[in-house]
């Protein structure tokens, strides 16, 4: 990381409140029913003292083996949940911890970038890798993982640029990443990048190639410091290689039927790179493309691209407009920290809620019979964590390396709908009611199927029971 100075702490202060505020105060931060069971997954190793080694929450596939890859993350979000982590319990301990790390992040990018950047050039890059980060801003292990992604892309950046292989501090990095998210594998693949680039550019070849050779070499060894060993280390390739993930939302590649902070910040990319202003190495500007490669074809690949490309490019942005001796007043860094620490404390003094929701189906739920919520069900993908959050057992959720390719493929066909492969899963499964979006067209079927009739219905969810 450059010198810290006064323009780039003011700057960095800055970022961090603004990035904590959008994310702590956002109620859309809990718009993903991941968080249920990540939280109850935390209490169950909590209070067992044990990593999970199989699921002990769905009836479909109860006992299988599943390692809790994510385990730390999910510890930790159990912690804030029960106010043993931040002092604030419940909704508003997630609220706070999902805050902090999304500060983080914002601060890190933004004061290495204000550090050689100048300031209207540094908020721009802030601002569009916000916008990248955006769809992403959810209460999942993912958000904890990024002020990692963060210090380790700046770390290597700043290698690159003063010719020299990262420093081994920066290895302590990996052990805590492999387990709080598998992220951990795009950091390793971006040194090897780096590296690559640094043995092609640098003139003692060798020297390079001894200098970050060992360095990645070390941090692979440094990720097989989690529970599964070799298996953790090689999950996020195993998940990735699923074809199942194709029937998944946030696998399928980026939208743009609408207008989203995503594709306006693509757009604003394309616009200052033809401008040419920016002079982007031939290496580096293959490694962008492979970053925007990724975000296009998986939508929850959007945020590494913001947090990794604006200190990829911030070697480029530095000589367009490099940062001048600007006198910057103290007061503007306390007000900046002041601010920070009121909002902190606004957080925490404000309570959090849930209510009805696209992934929390509550009134709906509250209407079936608690004998009835101890039978099979059949239910929406989105409902998963939100049945297992109140103890229901549920047909699936998103764990979908638990499942696998051919459970998935059964759910996507079931659900598509295909009455047949619904009418087969029904019985197969024994299922005695179903819930699901009102807005999911298997709806309409459950309404004709032989034996079934609703339940409930709102605006939110339907529940079908058997007859």
């Amino acid at each position: 990381m450059p010198r810290l100075t006064a323009p780039a702490l003011t700057f960095a202060l800055a970022a961090a409140l603004a990035g904590f505020a959008l994310a702590a105060f956002s109620p859309a931060i809990f718009n993903d029913g991941d968080t249920y069971w990540h939280i109850r997954a935390g209490e169950w190793m909590l209070d067992h003292h044990a990593v999970l080694r199989q699921d002990v929450f769905s009836y479909t596939r109860s006992g299988a083996p599943w390692d809790a890859a994510e385990w730390l993350a999910e510890i930790a979000m159990a912690l804030a949940w029960r106010g043993d982590l931040l002092g604030v319990g419940g909704w508003t301990g997630l609220h706070l911890l999902f805050g902090l790390a999304a500060g983080l992040t914002c601060g890190v990018v933004a004061g290495a970038l204000r550090a050689r950047v100048a300031t209207t050039a540094a908020l721009l890059a802030s601002v569009l890798g916000l916008c990248c980060v955006t769809g992403s801003l959810l209460a999942r292990p993912h958000m904890l993982a990024l002020p990692l992604l963060a210090i380790w892309t700046a770390g290597l950046v700043r290698a690159r640029e003063a010719d020299r292989a990262p420093h081994w501090w920066l290895i302590a990095v990996m052990p805590l990443w492999v387990n709080l998210h598998g992220s951990f594998a795009f950091g390793l693949a971006l040194a090897v990048a780096l590296g690559t680039e640094a043995v092609i550019e640098t003139p003692d070849r060798r020297k390079a190639l001894l200098g970050w050779g060992g360095f990645i070499a070390a941090s692979v060894a440094s990720c097989l410091l989690n529970p599964q060993g070799i298996a953790g280390l090689l999950f996020p390739l195993h998940l990735t290689a699923m074809g199942g993930l194709a029937h998944l939302g946030e696998w399928q590649p980026s939208d743009f039927s609408t207008l989203s902070p995503f594709a306006t910040a693509l757009l604003a990319l394309i616009a200052v790179l033809a401008l040419g202003k920016i002079k982007v190495p031939p290496f580096r500007g293959l490694i962008l493309l492979g970053l925007i490669w990724l975000a296009l074809a998986h939508g929850r690949h959007q945020m590494l691209l913001g947090v990794a490309a604006p200190l990829l490019l911030l070697p480029s942005l530095a000589r367009a407009w490099p940062a001048g001796d600007e006198n910057v007043s103290p007061w503007l860094a306390r007000a900046a920290c002041g601010l920070l620490i009121l909002a902190l404390a606004a957080r925490a003094a404000l309570p959090s809620w849930r209510s009805d929701d696209p992934v929390s189906p509550g009134a709906a739920l509250a209407h079936v019979p608690r004998f009835a919520r101890e039978t099979p069900v059949l239910n929406d993908y989105a409902f998963g964590g939100y049945l297992i959050w109140n103890g229901v057992q549920p047909f699936i959720d998103s764990r979908a390396d638990l499942y696998g390719d051919i459970f998935l493929s059964n759910y996507a066909d079931l659900t598509a709908p295909d009455k047949d492969a619904l009418a087969a899963s029904l019985a197969y499964y024994h299922v005695r009611w179903t819930i699901f979006s009102a807005r999911q067209p298997l709806v309409k079927t459950m309404d004709t199927m032989p034996g079934w009739h609703r339940l409930y219905a709102d605006a939110n969810a339907v529940v079908h029971v058997h007859d």
